[in-house]
């Protein structure tokens, strides 16, 4: 075996498929995205969140998995995107609760007016 086969063996992981199909997963991210858009079309809210959410993850998995090649990859660089992952959701976890409240101890949200003209209310009168 040559320097350079051997060389190319050995940059990849076994299982690592070098003749993905391509077709089939534009088609699944199209089927999800379909989904993802129809699915809040019903209102109800479990739903909602589930298709806003969950086939998000899936299809980020799939990119991460197929077109960024993370199959392949240390296992390092999974551990870090783990852990980024989780860094988000304690982020988002620690935040959430006071932004999506309307007033708190000492603050107050802000109240955000519409500059639109008010329907009957102008320059028609003189």
């Amino acid at each position: 075996m040559s320097a350079h086969a051997k060389t190319h063996d050995e940059g990849h992981a076994p299982g690592a498929g070098h003749h993905r199909n391509y077709v089939k997963i534009w088609a699944i991210l199209l089927v999800l995205l379909i989904v993802s858009v129809t699915g809040p079309m019903l209102g109800i809210r479990v739903i909602t969140l589930i298709t806003a959410f969950g086939i998000a993850l899936v299809k980020a998995y799939i990119v991460a998995k197929n077109f960024m090649h993370l199959d392949v990859e240390k296992p390092i660089v999974h551990w870090a995107l783990a852990v980024a992952l989780l860094l988000m959701v304690v982020f988002y976890a620690g935040i959430a609760p006071d932004v999506q409240k309307q007033s708190g101890t000492h603050w107050k949200k802000a109240k955000v007016e519409s500059h639109a003209p008010a329907h009957g209310s102008g320059h028609e009168g003189h």
